[in-house]
């Protein structure tokens, strides 16, 4: 839609055709995030109050920490979370759209599939690893509807757009991990506090596949740099929950408070490395005695982490760089990755706790998520990459919604993705961008009507140490079956997970699953043949399965 287009169908059309001089935050007013070049239009709704918005995405979490059907979820303490569920909308079959960071992010902020394949550094000369200057971010909408905008922590996905975006450039970290010894912000909190720069005291590894080179260190437990305890409050994670308290109070310092304010925190943790500060030893000690390494990991070792029937060559590549081969290495490396977890809680708690001593906390929306999952040792893999499993593409959502609306503790198992952030956000703000947006709104849902629509959603991969272009989709059946089926176009290999199990593993190649191959190939095959932004894959899949998909004539 062009500029002259949207002005004669809104109420900013005139008979002169120009802007009226209308605040785009009354209602029925309407506008452009890039109003010099009529960019991005968008209306705003009449009436209801737009509550405050609080964004926490954290980075990398792993399905067995969070989700009630894992045993390992039972043994976590996790106290911010839960109280968000209590107080909120869990929603248990949530997905990212890819399961690389800068990609994943592009989506949420987006509430489009990505065409960012790939991290900054991390794919071929010219491959797209950043937002494009005309691209739009949600938070564009929300402050040009009127919202006060406030970043901190984790970018990655390229300055642009978080320049227009934030009252400030302040916190534009647009690297894969925080560099924290360069981070002047940093160092001069712990300052404020007495405490020196952490080191590592004690640092994870494994051998690697040769089975006598040391693994890059995973991260692990930090002293202060002369030996003292690292206290919690000087954790990364912490300062950043730090932080972000200070700008609510300096935004709503502004004009009295009334204006709405929206604010994301991103947090590192639990990412590695870990950086696992004092206090958390007898916690440490519980989870050594509880954490169960996973079925596949044994099953990996029993043959020599070779590959398995049926398994792509893609799992195996990621298995030679980020495979564990000593089961004692993978101990500690779940034990750790947990720990990192609960220290990311406590940051959160933190800053959930500073909204409520302010009065914020009950009539502001928050949701907490991450950009994806972690492998954890499934499959013998840590970390991610490009392939497509459900631990990996799993997240965790949880949105509390303004009290007003009367919903607490309810289970949504209904799937939903990352995409769905952004026209939830821009829905509950009263923003109705006219540019196309691939989520739902999730804000009936919070306000206690129906759950989502039950969709197949979709999801890709492209580059990360190597290429992998392959593509997937899930089917869920209320209470009962739910498959995520893949397809990789670089190999003969497809792949079929079944969601209800806690240690998901490739089904595509048994015979007792043959029917559910053959209907998720054709779910596959509708979904490609039909929709443009997944035809790329269709005249490669039509050949690959053939014999599996219903003919018409």
């Amino acid at each position: 839609m062009n500029r002259r287009e949207f002005i004669g169908t809104t109420a900013l059309g005139t008979a002169a055709n120009t802007l009226v001089a209308q605040s785009p935050a009354s209602p029925g007013a309407a506008g452009f995030v890039d109003r010099k070049n009529s960019a991005h239009p968008f209306r705003i709704r009449g009436g209801g109050v737009r509550p405050h918005i609080f964004l926490i995405c954290l980075d990398m979490v792993s399905p067995d920490q969070y989700l009630p059907s894992r045993g390992l979820a039972r043994e976590m303490e996790l106290p911010a979370m839960r109280s968000l569920m209590a107080d909120g909308v869990n929603f248990t079959n949530a997905f990212c759209t890819i399961s690389i960071c800068a990609p994943s992010r592009a989506s949420l902020y987006t509430g489009r599939h990505p065409y960012v394949l790939a991290n900054p550094g991390g794919g071929q000369l010219g491959m797209e690893s950043r937002l494009r200057p005309g691209d739009v971010i949600f938070p564009q909408y929300l402050k040009a509807s009127g919202y006060r905008t406030k970043h901190v922590g984790k970018n990655h996905i390229g300055p642009q757009q978080f320049m227009e975006a934030f009252d400030e450039l302040d916190s534009n970290w647009d690297k894969a991990m925080p560099l924290i010894d360069h981070d002047e912000g940093y160092r001069a909190y712990l300052r404020r506090l007495g405490i020196k720069m952490p080191r590592y005291e004690r640092q994870i590894t494994t051998p690697e596949q040769d089975r006598k080179t040391v693994s890059q260190p995973y991260g692990g437990w930090i002293v202060q740099s002369d030996g003292k305890p690292f206290p919690l409050e000087g954790q990364y994670s912490h300062y950043l929950s730090q932080w972000a308290i200070q700008k609510v109070d300096d935004a709503l310092a502004v004009g009295g408070g009334k204006t709405p304010l929206y604010l994301q925190l991103n947090i590192y943790d639990p990412h590695k490395p870990f950086t696992i500060p004092d206090g958390f030893q007898q916690r440490e000690a519980h989870l050594r005695k509880v954490i169960e390494l996973p079925q596949s990991y044994r099953q990996a070792a029993a043959r020599d982490f070779k590959a398995a029937p049926g398994e792509p060559p893609i799992v195996g590549v990621f298995r030679k760089y980020w495979g564990f081969y000593r089961e004692e290495s993978a101990r500690d490396f779940m034990v750790g990755n947990a720990l990192a977890m609960e220290v990311a809680d406590r940051a959160v708690g933190g800053f959930l706790a500073a909204l409520k001593q302010r009065g914020l906390y009950d009539d502001s929306l928050i949701i907490l998520t991450a950009d994806h999952g972690e492998m954890n040792c499934h499959l013998a893999i840590v970390d991610k990459g490009c392939y497509i499993h459900p631990e990996t593409q799993r997240v965790p959502m949880v949105i509390k919604p303004p009290a007003g609306y009367g919903v607490r503790g309810r289970t949504v198992e209904n799937p939903v993705s990352l995409l769905d952030v952004a026209p939830t956000l821009c829905d509950l703000a009263g923003v109705e961008p006219l540019n196309r947006m691939d989520g739902l709104s999730l804000l009936p849902c919070l306000k206690g009507g129906a759950a989502p629509e039950n969709r197949n959603l979709m999801f890709q991969t492209g580059w990360q140490i190597t290429g992998n272009p392959a593509c997937g989709t899930q089917h869920w059946e209320p209470g009962g079956p739910h498959y995520m089926f893949v397809y990789n176009p670089g190999s003969s290999q497809d792949e079929l997970y079944d969601l209800n199990d806690p240690d998901p593993q490739n089904l595509a190649s048994r015979p007792e699953h043959a029917a559910v191959r053959r209907e998720m190939a054709r779910r596959m095959a509708a979904l490609i043949r039909t929709d443009p932004r997944w035809n790329c894959y269709n005249a490669g899949f039509q050949m690959d399965h053939y014999a599996d998909l219903k003919r018409t004539t």
